[in-house]
Order: structure tokens, then C-alpha cells, then sequence
């Protein structure tokens, strides 16, 4: 067992090591649009056409709010598909490295106790979970 939770630590070290590499992020999508302008003499109106762009469009939903930006074709628009791609990678490697963590802990041992010990631990857990428990009923 020893050996595995060196191991396990060895890859949370390795994981962090390239979280910290990643660079800049930020969360969203880049998505390509064609839209049709309204225009009746247009070419966009015509049957099979697919419409004006394309357009890149930044969306991200921050807090339940969305957010968008127009970004032109060129520079902004390579560095916004890096960001992007960046916090994909991030996301995955918290990921790694939650369910690493959760195997390091099941694979530790419950730190034993005497009596006394116990006793307190217990009064101080019934003391904190009927806190937690009282705040929620009174949000209901």
C-alpha cells in the first residue's frame, strides 16, 4: 500500500508540474457564424446561401450571466483560441488531479484515537453539522 501511495503521490507532483505550465486561460467557446443581413437584394437572400462571414464570436456564461464579443480574424483571434484551449486543458487536469486526491485519501488510514478523544471529536462534529443543518432549514 505504500508503494501505491508513492505513486499516487509521484503523479499528483507530475500533474501539478503541468498545471503550472499551462499559461494563460480564460473560459468560453469560439464559434463561427454566418448571418444573414435582411436585405432582400442581397446575395445572403438567396435560396442556399449561407450568409454574410464568417464571424467569430467569444461565449462564455460567467455566474449565470453570458457573455459574448465579436473578435476579428488575425491575431486577437489565434490568441482568444489559445485561452480557450488552455482552460480546456486546465479544467481536465483539475479533474486528474481531484481524482487522484480522492485515492490518496481512501487509501489513508483513520488516525486512531483514545476515549477522551473520541468524545470531544464527537461533540465537536454533532456541534458543526447541527450548525450547517440548522442554516439550511432555515433557508427552506
Amino acid at each position: 500500500m505504500e508503494g501505491i501511495l508513492e505513486e499516487l503521490y509521484d503523479k499528483r507532483k507530475r500533474l501539478h508540474k503541468k498545471l503550472s505550465a499551462i499559461g494563460d486561460f480564460r473560459r468560453g467557446i469560439i464559434s463561427v457564424n454566418y448571418r444573414k443581413c435582411g436585405k432582400q437584394n442581397c446575395s445572403c437572400a438567396k435560396e442556399g446561401h449561407p450568409g454574410h462571414g464568417p464571424q467569430y464570436l467569444w461565449n462564455t456564461t460567467i455566474k449565470g450571466k453570458s457573455y459574448a464579443k465579436s473578435i476579428p480574424l488575425g491575431a486577437e483571434l489565434w490568441k482568444y483560441t489559445q485561452e480557450t484551449d488552455n482552460y480546456r486543458k486546465f479544467t481536465e487536469l483539475c479533474s486528474e488531479i481531484i481524482d487522484v486526491n480522492e485515492k490518496i485519501c481512501n487509501l489513508r488510514e483513520v488516525p486512531t484515537v483514545d476515549d477522551n478523544e473520541a468524545a470531544s471529536l464527537k461533540k465537536k462534529l454533532l456541534k458543526r453539522f447541527k450548525t450547517k443543518y440548522k442554516e439550511k432549514l432555515a433557508r427552506l
